[in-house]
């Protein structure tokens, strides 16, 4: 059922999770986890177990047990099975659920002949248009990338330093059962707000969270706002605001100070960060809904800092949601790349001289990073314009989401 909404309806897997979680409250955390997992690797691993299958169905007689969950007839113990076998093969982690199960219903050295024969696409469970279009960006770092990219995240929260500190927020975490960590900080970058979950929790019913102590945030996407270094009593637009994750960022390195203007083309994301701002105790965040281009040209050379958190592709994010590259297409990516030009084009106007812009996104594509940046400074409405920095996260190298974001500010 839950696979048949993922698949079939284009249906988001966490929320698929989410809406089966509340129509079972009897499930213990035990339950609930053996779910997600499995529901994740199935949708995470889609082409490589359809691949797995296919041979196993040609190559034996493979009689499948009792009709429990199941992909495409075959029940989740079979699969099981066949995954242990596979990750030990290839070097991966086997999840606590899995790792009583050592005999595989298929051979080690049948499953040795059976990677050779597969694809890359194959092997790494991507369409092939998007291997192609990878290997086409990314050349010799590709490998590396996408395998990185199938391992799951691991969990980090945001210190809100409008209600505790990050030492207050371990100490409280640690008390309620929720332990923590630093996480790793690569060379170069800071992370003074970061906690990263030793363990797995459901935090959202921590009573901490309810009371706005933290928000959950991927360590790459709190370097965002930070790299626009906004002040107490700065004027600050967050053009593409969403739910507000990084306007409450803002918010915090702003002490609650001055004024952020929050905008989305989606009304209800924005009701969403408002009641976020409640809980966080922010009260200088004034949203306003995209609806026509009057919006911006009201908000000409007005701003401090402008940050453009832009539509794109999430290729950087697969670990959290698989399920986006079954739901991605090529023209998709090309249409979206059209919509950051003309959001670069558009919105820039919105800064004042002296004024500094981001342009962000959690893609790991040149064409819609880098390139993107080289083309707005070589149009007229980049002129004004210089390069003041740049950073690029990936989850081969620091080990988060992946994400670009570029510092820019305007001269005249």
């Amino acid at each position: 059922m839950a696979l048949q909404e993922i698949f079939q309806k284009s249906s988001y897997a966490d929320k698929v999770i989410e809406r089966h979680f509340k129509s079972n409250k009897k499930w213990g955390a035990r339950d609930r986890r053996f779910f997600a997992e499995n529901v994740y690797d199935l949708v995470r691993w889609r082409r490589l177990t359809e691949a797995l299958l296919s041979y196993e169905h040609s190559n034996r007689n493979w009689h499948h047990s009792s009709p429990t969950f199941t992909l495409k007839e075959v029940s989740i113990p079979n699969l099981q099975r066949l995954w242990v076998t596979w990750r030990r093969l290839n070097g991966l982690e086997i999840p606590l659920w899995l790792a009583e199960l050592e005999k595989s219903t298929m051979t080690q050295i049948e499953l040795q002949k059976l990677q050779k024969k597969l694809s890359r696409a194959q092997r790494e469970s991507i369409p092939d248009w998007l291997d192609e279009l990878g290997a086409t960006e990314l050349r010799d770092e590709w490998d590396a990338l996408l395998s990185a990219l199938n391992r799951p995240a691991e969990v980090y929260l945001r210190t809100n330093t409008l209600r505790t500190s990050r030492h207050q927020l371990q100490k409280d975490l640690q008390q309620e059962g929720i332990p923590t960590q630093l996480p790793p900080t690569p060379t170069g970058f800071e992370l003074p707000l970061a906690l990263q979950l030793s363990e797995r929790k459901n935090v959202f019913t921590s009573p901490l969270f309810k009371l706005g102590h933290f928000e959950v945030q991927d360590a790459a996407s709190q370097m965002v706002a930070a790299l626009l270094n906004p002040q107490p009593g700065q004027r600050i637009i967050d053009a593409c605001a969403g739910a507000g994750g990084k306007t409450l960022h803002l918010a915090c390195l702003m002490q609650n100070k001055g004024k952020i203007i929050a905008m989305d083309i989606h009304e209800w994301k924005l009701n969403e960060l408002k009641t976020r701002a409640r809980r966080n105790g922010v009260d200088i965040v004034e949203t306003r809904t995209l609806d026509s281009t009057k919006v911006i040209k009201r908000l000409e050379t007005s701003a401090d800092g402008l940050l453009l958190d832009v539509p794109c592709s999430g290729l950087g994010v697969l670990r959290r949601n698989p399920d986006a590259k079954w739901k991605l297409t090529l023209e998709d990516i090309e249409n979206l790349r059209k919509t950051q030009t003309q959001i670069l084009d558009q919105y820039s106007s919105t800064v004042k001289v002296g004024g500094r812009m981001v342009y962000a996104t959690c893609s790991i594509l040149p064409s819609e990073n880098e390139k993107q940046i080289d083309s707005f400074l070589n149009r007229p409405t980049g002129a004004p314009w210089e390069l003041l920095n740049k950073i690029t996260i990936r989850p081969d190298r620091e080990g988060f989401d992946g994400f670009f974001a570029a510092l820019l500010q305007r001269k005249s």
